[in-house]
């Protein structure tokens, strides 16, 4: 593993590009409108906005000492960002005529009300700067991708995959599934293992709401090794969910939903 990311962080702002070509195939693609257009471009635009401006929550690691890269203001705009992100995942598995005998529905619910869970979770551990609040935000995800992985699976066999709108999505949740899942499992082993040393109330690291407040306001540590960014792990997990992986895979959802009769 490269000791230092300082490349793979400025590498990181073509992925900028990437969702600004995106957005702009999104603005003038016909009949883009309303939430669904919505729900993506403030995605897209977060997106663009975190590889500029890259941060870790984690320890208020920034590549920039800058105001733009505040913990703080950065996950107000996540917290918008992740729940359009999952809201369209939903909204794509309820697209089909087929509702697998009402599972389709349970599990695409049970999608956002985990997105949300997963917002509180991830507030409390910026706000407290315990790791063990982390880690219980990426089971909610691990969770979420569960239901959508089995949602899609249920769809395809019921014929989903016969439809021209989203057939191809169908097949691209159980591909990001087969490889997200387990690749997850050793993420969560990564965060348990940094949650051990303030895993108890007051433990090391722990802090008041309102000393995280100030620190996700105005605390930034500038840092370039790979440590301070999560190893390997945590420079593809930047990689897929800000410039790559997820950009693409919000744009396409966004196509086949604006062009679907609703």
């Amino acid at each position: 593993m490269r000791a230092d990311f300082a490349g793979v962080l400025w590498a990181l702002k073509l992925g900028a590009v990437t969702n600004a070509l995106l957005i702009l195939s999104l603005l003038s693609a016909p009949g883009a409108g309303g939430e669904v257009l919505a729900s993506a471009l403030v995605l897209l635009s977060v997106s663009a906005f975190r590889c500029v401006f890259p941060n870790r929550y984690r320890g208020q690691v920034v590549l920039h000492d800058t105001v733009f890269s505040s913990i703080f203001w950065t996950r107000v705009l996540a917290t918008f960002s992740e729940v359009g992100f999952i809201f369209l995942l939903a909204l794509l598995l309820r697209s089909s005529p087929i509702d697998g005998g009402g599972g389709v529905a349970v599990l695409s619910g049970s999608m956002v009300g985990l997105a949300v869970v997963a917002q509180g979770l991830v507030w409390r551990a910026i706000l407290t700067q315990r790791a063990i609040w982390f880690f219980y935000e990426e089971i909610c995800w691990f969770l979420i991708f569960v239901a959508n992985t089995l949602a899609s699976a249920v769809l395809i066999v019921g014929g989903a995959a016969s439809e021209t709108n989203g057939a191809m999505l169908l097949d691209w949740n159980l591909v990001f599934g087969a490889f997200y899942l387990p690749w997850q499992v050793f993420h969560l082993r990564a965060l348990w293992r940094e949650a051990l040393p303030g895993a108890a109330p007051s433990g090391p690291g722990a802090k008041s709401w309102r000393e995280g407040l100030r620190d996700a306001r105005r605390r930034r540590a500038r840092h370039t090794d790979a440590a301070a960014w999560g190893g390997v792990i945590g420079a593809v997990w930047m990689v897929a969910y800000w410039a790559a992986v997820i950009p693409v895979w919000v744009h396409q959802v966004a196509l086949v939903l604006s062009a679907s009769p609703r």
